[in-house]
């Protein structure tokens, strides 16, 4: 199986951002699932926890990764199984199904950062995100509860680094520096 380097963590971590800049040091191949997901549905992450729900949203997440982690995207002039950097939605690790089909495919390195510093990123960033108007709390309240909801999910990652006070390229090199770690301890307990 083609390597895999998962990146999760709650929103404005700096997932998407990080990501394909890691992707690019590794000449690996990019994949968001949030991405993929939209591009399936046609419709924008939004627009289904509206029309659909946050229960289908979350069904739909769970088949994209179950698809991510079985199948590697291939290499368009050979055919082999290219490597990935993958960034998942924030809520991913609190299924099950998905957390052990990411396990299974990868290194999971969870992005964090303090409440404050995740509030004054979302609210800079244009995209609508249902999960923070839910019960219409105060937005720093919402967060704080969200974060106290997944503590123990994005725990099971095999590392956890914070984003708070790193630029991305910063970010971009303890991920790195991580992996290799990580990586390299997966590969010799499984020879």
């Amino acid at each position: 199986m083609a390597p895999r380097l998962i990146l999760t963590g709650f929103m404005g971590t700096g997932k998407s951002s990080i990501a394909p800049i890691v992707a690019r040091r590794l000449a690996w191949a990019y994949i968001d699932s949030d991405e993929v997901l939209v591009a399936r549905a046609g419709k924008p992450i939004a627009a289904i926890f509206e029309s659909e729900g946050e229960a289908h949203f979350r069904k739909l997440e769970r088949e994209v990764i179950a698809d991510l982690s079985r199948e590697a995207p291939r290499c368009a002039q050979c055919g082999n199984p290219r490597p990935a950097v993958i960034a998942t939605g924030g809520g991913v690790l609190m299924d099950e199904a998905n957390y052990r089909a990411l396990n299974r495919a990868g290194v999971i390195i969870c992005l964090s950062a303090r409440p404050e510093v995740i509030a004054r990123r979302v609210e800079r960033s244009r995209t609508r995100r249902p999960k923070l108007i839910e019960g219409g709390k105060p937005l720093g309240e919402r967060i704080a509860e969200l974060l106290a909801q997944r503590k123990d999910a994005y725990a099971r990652a095999e590392a956890i680094i914070d984003t708070s006070d790193l630029s991305v390229e910063r970010a971009a090199d303890k991920v790195l520096a991580v992996f290799i770690q990580h990586g390299a301890r997966r590969c010799a307990a499984s020879a």
